[in-house]
């Protein structure tokens, strides 16, 4: 049976891989993903906890809501990345120095 340890080491993996695509990317979209992985990790955490607790599923209840935060984040951090595409024609967040108007 697959053990409270076991999902705990998995979601550690997936957080440091996470963190290690933010710290070394130069690319925005690469950098979205390494977020995407590290809330992926806490949401394993939140259902792992939540496995445990058979009488309220608090872990479950606020793993959707998360899962619900992710995917809205997303869609407007990927809007914000084409509007600074299309006004810089890169990705890179080095090269973006102004952001004014």
């Amino acid at each position: 049976m697959i053990g409270l340890n076991d999902f705990m080491l998995v979601s550690v993996a997936l957080f440091c891989i996470g963190l290690f695509c933010i710290v070394s990317k130069k690319n925005a979209i690469q950098i979205l993903i390494g977020i995407e992985l590290m809330l992926n990790a806490a949401i394993l955490n939140l259902v792992a906890f939540g496995k445990y607790d058979r009488i309220n599923n608090g872990g479950q209840i606020f793993a959707l809501f998360a899962i619900v935060l992710a995917a809205a984040t997303t869609a407007v951090a990927l809007a914000i990345i084409l509007n600074v595409y299309r006004r810089y024609h890169t990705i890179n967040p080095d090269k973006v120095n102004q952001l004014k108007d």
